[in-house]
């Protein structure tokens, strides 16, 4: 029997982006957009276009330019958002308008303030506007699990009615239960008349530690045929589910799923690396599939498993989900035009040639400082100089550092501001102290420094290291990366990337599916 198509949606650029700090510019987007849909990804949802400009804009610019991929927005259940959406969408060859709204008592009472019947009747005027502007329209019944039954399969005909494609029941706040939530799924397809006209979707976060087991029961147990996840299980609060671990769990398990896959699965790490470095969110070691010791064997008795037999103990290889991937690429010797080629590999696209020469210049400079060149550490080369270049308010130029056994560590710090170069001193309990303490002197934002993390980007002494400041204030919280050989300097500069982010003042609305 052939095996029936799941469809993969990732939210990534939605979803995954309302991580506290997790926010990234409109080139991030474009960049992890472009990743997606090399891995293969059926459906992008690039964001939610009436939540502010910034997102209109990041859709508007991906949806001119993928290609094999559908484009997808988020919107509310109201026309003025789903016109704004169609709006960011209308460049894309294939588009999606992904409307929702909350069907659960609690949701409707306490958050809409909305009858059941109203409720009903927002939900099927949204679909029906929304199919205006394409044909491909997904709704979602916004805290699906918690949702009753009757009223569910009363929207959710009348949403099928009016012509949605696609019908997501979410687990909003990851209190399903495997068996209960696939049983939900498929109590809901045998009740509703019209439920083969559309393809279901389930969409979990992880609050339990249940998003990929709820997702993986949802497509067996209820006959779903998408899951929307996001690449390392981004998300708010716990996550969502990880595209990798259902992508490589359809994939390792094909003799119990049966289903078929569009995603080529070497590039997975690719893809986890990039958001990792772009979002400042470190994948910790022991995540299955993209975690640094996933493929890693300590006991001795593994160890000699693995070295006779593989599949001993590996039910998968490392280079089928793309370990293999960052092998040496470029060293000093290297020229412009291999340096150029490497960029268009990792689909990476800098706007203007004097955009590319400065790039290069910088990678002249880290391979007279550093042997060996990897796909990463090309990532974040080019992530700080579209930084430097991004008309940012704070800009990292130099620093001088000083610390010594017994006594207190002292720092001076040369940045510029709007445009002023400015120099100042600072002294702390430890070297990046010193450097926060010079930089708020000059900088006096106040912020509440929530998290500083250091992650080794590649292997080996000679690595650049790679710093993750996440900053609050006012409410907002954002996170802030800096790369570079000395961690004081990459501390420096992922310090005032979140001060840009603070001084940035692009609000943004987070509505939760």
């Amino acid at each position: 029997m052939a095996a029936d198509k799941l469809i993969i949606f990732d939210t990534t650029l939605r979803d995954g982006e309302q991580s506290p700090g997790a926010s990234m510019t409109r080139e991030e987007k474009i960049r992890i957009a472009k990743q997606l849909e090399r891995l293969g990804v059926d459906v992008i949802e690039a964001g939610f276009a009436a939540a502010s400009q910034g997102d209109f804009d990041s859709i508007r610019s991906i949806a001119g330019l993928i290609k094999d991929s559908t484009v997808c927005s988020l919107s509310r259940a109201n026309d003025k958002d789903i016109a704004r959406a169609a709006e960011a969408l209308a460049p894309a060859q294939r588009k999606r308008i992904h409307t929702f709204l909350a069907t659960s008592p609690l949701h409707m009472e306490k958050k809409l303030r909305m009858s059941p019947d109203q409720v009903y009747e927002q939900a099927r005027l949204a679909v029906r506007f929304a199919r205006q502007f394409t044909d491909d329209v997904e709704f979602s019944s916004e805290d699906g699990s918690r949702s009753e039954p009757d009223f569910l399969c009363r929207v959710l005909e009348a949403v099928i009615a009016e012509g949605a494609t696609t019908i997501n029941v979410p687990d909003t706040v990851g209190y399903g239960v495997p068996e209960q939530y696939g049983a939900m799924i498929r109590s809901l397809r045998e009740r509703i008349p019209n439920s083969d006209k559309a393809i279901w979707s389930v969409h979990c976060h992880n609050d339990l530690g249940l998003a990929t087991a709820n997702s993986l029961a949802g497509v067996m147990i209820g006959g779903a045929r998408q899951v929307e996840c996001t690449i390392n299980g981004l998300g708010e609060r716990a996550g969502n589910t990880a595209l990798e671990e259902i992508v490589m769990a359809i994939r390792t398990r094909k003799d119990y799923y049966n289903l078929a896959l569009n995603i080529d699965t070497t590039q997975i790490v690719p893809a986890s690396k990039l958001v990792s470095q772009i979002t400042g969110f470190a994948v910790q070691p022991n995540k299955a599939v993209v975690g640094a010791n996933a493929f890693a064997h300590a006991s001795g008795i593994h160890q000699d498993g693995v070295l006779k037999a593989r599949d001993t103990y590996e039910i998968m290889r490392a280079e089928d989900v793309g370990w293999a991937a960052n092998k040496i690429v470029l060293g000093k010797l290297s020229g412009r035009n291999a340096f150029k080629q490497r960029l268009e590999e990792l689909n990476i696209t800098l706007e203007s040639e004097a955009d590319v020469n400065a790039a290069f210049l910088r990678f002249k400079e880290l391979a007279d400082r550093k042997s060996e060149i990897f796909d990463e550490d090309i990532i974040a080369l080019v992530s700080d100089e579209e930084h430097a270049h991004g008309n940012e308010f704070y800009r990292f130029v130099s620093l001088s550092q000083h610390s010594e056994t017994g006594e207190k560590p002292t720092a001076r710090v040369t940045f510029s501001m709007d445009g002023a170069e400015v120099s100042c001193d600072g002294e702390g309990n430890g070297p990046v102290d010193a450097i926060v303490n010079a930089i708020e002197s000059k900088a006096a934002s106040q912020a509440e420094l929530l998290l500083f993390s250091v992650n080794a980007i590649t292997t080996g002494t000679q690595s650049q290291g790679e710093v993750t400041m996440r900053l609050s204030k006012g409410g907002r919280i954002v996170n802030g990366v800096g790369a570079d050989l000395d961690i004081v300097v990459a501390s420096a500069k992922a310090y005032l990337s979140a001060l840009n982010k603070l001084q940035s003042k692009n609000e943004k609305l987070n509505p939760q599916i």
